[in-house]
């Protein structure tokens, strides 16, 4: 099992949640960070006084799949995430050793 890490910009979260949906990925999970990703506009900027540089808020976008899945998610990842600039954002692949569900059976 893989975990897919993309670290995208607030406006391509709801076009790869649909895609990733459609291509039957679900599990899926959203984290709001701030980043150094570098903005597509002068309002995406803020200066943080915690952190002393400017940022933005992107959107970290967890997903789990099967080993086998890992290029068609990260495709999807690639193709939907795009904003026209030449960065846009980072895709980190780690492996996962184990996975267990929690339920109320016993």
């Amino acid at each position: 099992m893989k975990q897919i890490k993309a670290f995208v910009h607030r406006n391509r979260v709801s076009d790869l949640i649909h895609a990733l949906e459609a291509a039957g990925f679900q599990r899926l999970s959203l984290f709001d960070v701030k980043g150094l990703l570098r903005a597509l506009s002068a309002r995406e900027q803020e200066y943080s006084v915690e952190f002393g540089d400017q940022v933005i808020n992107e959107v970290q976008m967890e997903l789990f799949c099967e080993d086998s899945d890992v290029g068609r998610a990260v495709e999807i990842f690639r193709q939907i995430g795009r904003t026209g600039r030449a960065e846009a954002g980072w895709i980190y692949v780690s492996t996962i050793d184990q996975s267990i569900p929690i339920n109320d059976v016993r």
